[in-house]
């Protein structure tokens, strides 16, 4: 088969389209003909050599798909040959297969199309794990999204809004508009606006009950600011850095907590989990209507460098694509 190889670390330029050995999938494992993959910051950071793949995944990027099921190992009794699905990865989404654990697997949701079921395994389990299975947002609650406009940012502000919470976003003032028919009820612009006092102003002071944050050591004093009462912080990202400053302080007074997560790394039988709870309390949103893959623009996957430039640039809404 072809994938995306990484020959260098370097830029967009570093990513090779070029024959790899074929995948086996393993008794538990599932092989899927690759229909579509997605851009994640993980990727790019792999790219320049920052973020290898865990023990075992493959070395190509990709963390999430979408395709037709090609062969399923000895003991996959759930899944079969010929079903349309979309899983959640460790590795190895840009190329044309990939072999997965079973219990990573989603099913393309009624109604969509496959290749655009691809940007959602990644943003699905990562926002509902963090959101709703470790913060525990709750209906009439205070969401504070960093980064909106990303695929991270996307579906949290909409899922944020099904579950019923206010959700607060913070984005470049261009994508205001589209966070706001996503279901944002406040968008801030983070290069114009202090978010703290934004957030405690359209919340009468109280602040934000949940926080996802990206930006790691850059935000976490003004996160915890920005908190209520009982609030909780979940940094997923560090794109601002890794050392901060915390005021224990500040956190005790507020009875507030800081949880920080990662989920490329988890264990399968973790992940599997995870994905559990997304095909239960998210494809039924998802099914419904009230959160819908969003995608900026597809991208051949034989031209990987140029979606990377993309999302580089932070110009895109959502997911980029990469489209065999």
């Amino acid at each position: 088969m072809r994938a995306i190889t990484i020959p260098e670390p370097g830029g967009p330029e570093a990513l090779v389209w070029a024959e790899v050995p074929d995948p086996e999938p393993g008794p538990d494992e599932v092989l899927i003909d690759v229909r579509a993959s997605a851009v994640n910051r993980a990727d790019l950071l792999q790219r320049q050599g920052h973020y290898p793949p865990p023990p075992g995944a493959p070395a190509y990027p990709g963390l999430e798909c979408s395709g037709v099921i090609a062969a399923v190992g000895a003991e996959v009794t759930a899944w079969g040959v010929g079903q349309e699905v979309c899983a959640l990865l460790a590795g190895g989404g840009y190329a044309e297969r990939v072999a997965v654990p079973a219990g990573q697997v989603l099913p393309v949701p009624a109604g969509m199309a496959v290749v655009d079921a691809a940007a959602l395994p990644e943003v699905a389990c990562t926002v509902w794990s963090n959101v709703v299975r470790l913060a525990g947002l709750t209906k009439g609650e205070t969401l504070l999204v960093h980064g909106g406009g990303s695929g991270i940012g996307t579906f949290a502000v909409q899922l944020g809004a099904a579950l019923g919470a206010t959700v607060v976003v913070t984005a470049r003032a261009a994508k205001h508009a589209r966070l706001r028919e996503l279901g944002a009820a406040h968008t801030i612009d983070y290069r114009e606006q202090d978010f703290v006092e934004e957030v405690r102003r359209v919340t009468a002071g109280r602040g934000a009950d949940v926080v996802l944050d990206i930006m790691g050591a850059a935000y976490l004093s003004r996160n915890v600011a920005a908190l209520a009462t009982g609030g909780r912080l979940v940094v997923i990202g560090m794109q601002g850095g890794r050392n901060g400053e915390l005021d224990l302080g500040l956190l005790l007074a507020k009875r507030a907590s800081v949880h920080a997560t990662a989920l490329r790394s988890r264990p399968p039988e973790e992940k599997a989990e995870i994905v559990r709870g997304v095909r239960e309390q998210v494809w039924p949103l998802v099914e419904a209507g009230m959160i819908q893959p969003v995608v900026d623009r597809r991208v051949p996957m034989t031209d990987a460098a140029e979606a990377h430039r993309v999302v580089e640039a932070n110009q895109h809404v959502g997911k980029v694509l990469l489209i065999r």
